[in-house]
């Protein structure tokens, strides 16, 4: 092979292992959301195992050497979970692990709020 042929060939395997790494990157911050799965509704829900069996699934709309469609499911289930958690704090309703309403202990250094 020529020097022009490796050189492409090495750009490219560059080009797909940082595709891979983003999709893995973001397919594990989806992961971490799972815990707020429970009080984001069934939207929510849908919105994470659906991103997931997507990238799973060797369906895709691309080849698999190419992750650019699969991150851009995980990308937008990222976003869209992200306005649902922002929805609800708007709404003044606490997440899991935050001190609120629903009776979640402060945490270290909070004082607690006595409602009368």
């Amino acid at each position: 092979m020529s020097r022009q042929m490796w050189a492409l060939v090495v750009v490219g395997a560059i080009l797909a292992l940082a595709t891979l790494v983003g999709a893995v990157l973001l397919a594990v911050r989806v992961v971490r959301t799972r815990r707020l799965l429970g009080t984001l509704g069934v939207s929510g829900k849908v919105a994470f195992y659906g991103a997931l069996i997507y990238t799973i699934s060797p369906v895709d709309l691309l080849p698999d050497p190419i992750y650019l469609d699969d991150m851009g499911v995980l990308a937008g289930a990222l976003i869209y979970l992200t306005r649902l958690v922002q929805r609800r704090r708007a709404a003044g309703r606490s997440l899991p692990g935050q001190p609120g309403r629903t009776g979640v202990p402060p945490g270290p250094g909070q004082s607690r709020q006595i409602v009368s």
